[in-house]
């Protein structure tokens, strides 16, 4: 039998039918006959699983003298990898049995409809939920950030625009508001004299300084995973990886909490990112109501996808562009019904922050746009211009922001993570109250920078030499006046502080994301490009490009259009992101007449940005803090082959158990040395020809479970992984596990090349595969062992990992 070639390959579980006796086969044969003539649910388990064992960790044991159930089979540890392909067999199992048997009562028919429905109900409970505490958060956010400013006396939980409703007094730009009282006015100051400016300047401050210290507290104490913007985490947990905790109940809470606070402290950072988090965090919560997602990791991860694509769709009022950030950004296995369902979480997301309106504007969406004035052609070239401009502030702000995160961790300042925040956040409120373009908050400014010039407004942008005699007619051209010009220069500042505190905003131990502070250094570039295109078109109205569109006096050129592609382009060189960022952008803010301005300056920022990297800001954190992720996107070109990255190599030897020939002694022994998560198991030491597999967490599993049962087990019991008992000196009984045994491993031969060893691990989403040679087994190789292999022999590696 040991000299008989194995073809492992093609048929992985011959391996086990070869290897067997007689005795064991014909008792398969024989279980097999009795589950197909049984109505039995344990013998359908085992015709369901004749093929595959690892899927019946939940079922009873199908031969006599093995172990009962064994609580925790089939779940994982922290920081492990899932095995997709046992978690999706045994669900297709539970789901082949439920079909089955579902017309034998009434009571198996509800559990066969439960079963089908239990996904959407899911979903509809995450889309609930999400859309209500979206709401809360951007109502908190509002009032928190109001609070830096003054304050309503006769009813201090109202922010500023609610304080202001009942005087019908809602124009920020005018101080006649009597409702409303800035803290200079509440002790009896004017807003314009010198004291007024200091108290105004000491309250800012310390309300920046409150909330963040808060938040960061929050953080530390109770939840260290609620911090940053937790998208690069996201991505690898839908890749398969555990990290308990990370999207816990406490994660979510001081997550919802600590955004509030962080983004009311005025830092330069969003809420948007976060809000993924904290959808993630609900849909991982809500699938344990549901023990068909909640005990199956791989199940769970079609829940946490449409979950965060409810996250963008409440955070921008975006549900398509949620659904396609999450096809495109952070989901690993995304399977069509998945889509349908993302589709869904994020309707009933959206619905629920309409019904609420928590933005105040009836539209829904964050930046709603009111001008429809179509682009002249020759814009595409400027528009062009500012997806490069984007690519490269993209480009430099994710090589300056990993600089800074790698020295955070290797210095001392990341020991001391409130004071790094405290520290930042002082700096960021002294620096930036002055400038009213950074003293106002982010998404203010982004609004003001879309907005387009009309009677109403009155900020330096808006200072043209203009005469508004009709007040519904056409904007006519004008030249910019002094403000315009004051409005630039600040903008320039504005625009440097924005990049310089961004970098070191993001990663700080608070709630943090980079969505808003990418589209606002964006939309400060498109405003000013914007502008000066304005100005060319009035003093050159008979320039080729112009002629016929400008030639009649109206304002031809929108500058905030110019700032919405900026936005956009600058964000697509931070995230790389493309078709689902525009599709976001003309949602977010309902001007799908320049979807072409959109798609035109993503690609150029794309373009532009991967010459420098190919990494996004996502990757580029990912790839620092060594994350298990293999990005099915990423391209991998060697001549390598499994023999040359499989473990052990050369002459040492590998850890291996046998299938009936080791006592309890030595397995434990075994146990005991090594860290492996898996063990090979073979025919017997002489003769490696290849029986299964076992996982280490299944192992010490069954056989703490079996000590705990059978009273006559010693160290010196034979452990019985396949096969029958030839045998037994031992007056103590043998420890049979075979239901723990996959005697389906997926395996490849030593000379089957690198790039499809890479190929299955990122498409069959696997943990470790085993390398054979004529039936008999080399080694094993594991997921760490090939990303360490495809970083060592990448040819172009971004300088920002060095």
């Amino acid at each position: 039998m040991e000299n008989t070639p194995l073809k492992t390959n093609r048929m992985p579980y011959f391996n086990r039918y070869q290897a067997m006796g007689r005795q064991d086969l014909e008792e398969t044969q024989r279980l097999r006959r009795e589950s197909e003539s049984s109505d039995n649910p344990e013998h359908d388990c085992i015709s369901l699983d004749i093929q595959r064992h690892p899927e019946r960790t939940n079922m009873p044991s199908p031969v006599m003298g093995e172990s009962e159930d064994i609580p925790g089979l089939g779940q994982y540890d922290d920081f492990q990898t899932i095995d997709w392909q046992r978690d999706l067999a045994r669900d297709r199992m539970r789901h082949r049995y439920i079909v089955k048997h579902k017309k034998d009562s009434v009571w198996d028919f509800i559990k066969a409809a439960h079963d089908a429905w239990s996904g959407w109900m899911c979903l509809f409970l995450v889309g609930l939920v999400a859309g209500m505490v979206a709401s809360i958060v951007d109502i908190g956010t509002t009032w928190m950030t109001d609070l830096k400013y003054g304050i309503c006396p006769g009813a201090f939980w109202l922010d500023r625009e609610q304080c202001c409703w009942s005087s019908n007094q809602t124009a920020f730009g005018l101080d006649n508001c009597s409702q409303w009282l800035t803290w200079p006015r509440l002790v009896g100051v004017t807003d314009e004299s010198a004291g007024g400016y200091i108290i105004a300047y000491i309250s800012y401050v310390l309300w920046a300084l409150s909330f963040a210290s808060l938040a960061a507290i929050l953080v530390r104490m109770f939840a260290p995973y609620a911090s940053g913007g937790a998208i690069p985490e996201i991505k690898t947990i839908l890749s398969g990886f555990i990290i308990r905790g990370f999207l816990g109940k406490w994660t979510l809470l001081v997550k919802s909490i600590g955004i509030m606070l962080s983004a009311a402290a005025g830092l330069s950072l969003g809420k948007e990112g976060p809000m993924v988090h904290i959808t993630v965090c609900i849909g991982n919560i809500l699938s344990y109501l549901f023990p068909k997602y909640g005990r199956n990791e791989a199940k769970k991860r079609e829940i946490l996808s449409a979950a965060a694509a409810s996250g963008v769709s409440v955070a921008f009022g975006a549900p398509i562009g949620g659904v396609l950030f999450s096809l495109e950004e952070v989901s690993y296995y995304f399977p069509m019904k998945t889509l349908w369902r993302s589709f869904f979480c994020a309707l009933i997301a959206a619905f629920v922050v309409r019904s609420i309106d928590p933005y105040g504007n009836e539209h829904s969406v964050l930046f709603y746009v009111e001008y429809s004035k179509p682009w002249i052609f020759f814009e595409l070239l400027p528009f062009i211009l500012l997806g490069a401009i984007g690519g490269l502030i993209g480009t430099v702000f994710i090589r300056a922001n990993i600089w800074w995160s790698r020295y955070r961790k290797q210095s001392r300042i990341g020991q001391y993570p409130v004071t790094e925040v405290f520290v930042v956040t002082l700096i960021n409120a002294v620096v930036s109250y002055p400038n009213p373009y950074t003293r106002m908050s982010s998404t203010r400014l982004i609004y003001l920078l879309f907005s387009q010039c009309g009677v109403a407004n009155t900020d330096y942008l808006c200072d043209y030499n203009r005469n508004y005699t009709n007040v519904n007619g056409a904007i006519e051209s004008a030249a910019a006046g002094t403000g315009v010009y004051t409005a630039l220069a600040l903008l320039f500042l504005a625009l440097a502080f924005k990049i310089v505190m961004t970098i070191f905003t993001i990663g700080i131990k608070v709630p943090a994301g980079l969505y808003i502070p990418s589209l606002c250094m964006g939309a400060i570039v498109g405003r000013i490009v914007g502008i000066a295109m304005e100005q060319w078109a009035y003093h050159y109205p008979q320039f080729w490009a112009f002629r016929g569109e400008c030639s009649t006096g109206d304002d031809c050129i929108t500058p905030g259009l110019y700032a919405m592609v900026g936005a956009a382009a600058v964000l697509g060189g931070v995230t790389r992101m493309t078709v689902a960022l525009v599709v976001i952008m003309f949602e977010l803010t309902g001007g799908v007449r320049y979807i072409v301005p959109l798609m035109a300056a993503a690609m150029a920022s794309k373009w532009v940005g991967d010459a420098f990297g190919k990494d996004g800001i996502y990757d580029a954190h990912i790839a620092l803090n060594g994350y298990p992720f293999l990005d099915n996107k990423e391209e991998f070109d060697c001549t390598t082959i499994a023999a040359d990255v499989m473990q052990p190599r050369g002459k040492a030897p590998l850890t291996v158990l046998t299938q009936d020939s080791m006592t309890l002694r030595e397995v434990v022994s075994i146990l005991e040395n090594t860290k492996h998560n898996a063990f090979p198991v073979v025919i017997s030491r002489e003769s490696h020809f290849l029986v299964g597999c076992v996982l280490r967490r299944d192992l010490l599993l069954a056989i703490g479970s079996v000590r705990r049962k059978q009273d006559d087990i010693s160290d010196d019991s034979l452990v019985i992984f396949n096969g029958a008992l030839q045998g037994n000196a031992s007056a103590s009984s043998p420890v049979k596990l075979r239901r723990i045994l996959d005697l389906a491993p997926i395996t490849v031969t030593d000379h089957t090349p690198m790039e499809t060893v890479i190929d299955m691990f990122r498409k069959l989403g696997l943990r470790h595969v085993l390398v054979t040679h004529n039936g008999r087994l080399l080694g094993i190789m594991t997921k760490k062992d090939v990303m360490l292999h495809m970083s060592h022999h990448q040819r172009t590696i971004p300088s920002v990992f060095h």
